[in-house]
């Protein structure tokens, strides 16, 4: 079985909310800037700490989930070797989606779930080579 991909340290947090302004002000309170955010295909923002890192994102909801399943939406943590992660999800049979952020950002993200039905991502960096069987487009496998 292919080894495990090792965590490196935590990138972030996602959480998903119906009223954008009212978080935007109640975490500048707590000293997050927002800051460049990829045009992904739903509005949201994210929030940098000091450090320059964004390290909260947020997504713009027009109504929220029913029923609520928390407004935590995924932990996302910073790995290396996105080919060993591909092969590691699929010699456990996890169900995954690969995929690589909008321009600027270029990262590569794999989503998939934790063992108590957590959603979990791994970020790499958009240098990394391309995996094997990559197209181009969204590497998604369900089950």
């Amino acid at each position: 079985m292919a080894p495990p991909p090792k965590v490196r340290h935590m990138d972030h947090f996602t959480i998903v909310s119906d009223n954008i302004e009212a978080t935007r002000s109640f975490y500048a309170e707590l000293g997050l800037i927002p800051g460049p955010r990829p045009a992904f295909a739903r509005d949201g923002l994210w929030l940098y700490a000091e450090e320059g890192r964004p390290i909260l994102h947020v997504i713009e909801q027009d109504k929220m989930p029913e029923p609520r399943r928390g407004v935590l939406d995924h932990m996302a943590f910073f790995s290396t070797d996105v080919q060993r992660a591909l092969d590691w999800v699929r010699a456990k049979g996890i169900p995954f989606r690969l995929q690589r952020a909008p321009e600027p950002f270029n990262i590569w993200q794999m989503f998939f779930p934790g063992p108590n039905g957590e959603d979990v991502e791994l970020d790499f960096a958009p240098e990394e080579a391309a995996p094997a069987g990559w197209e181009g487009k969204p590497i998604i496998v369900t089950a």
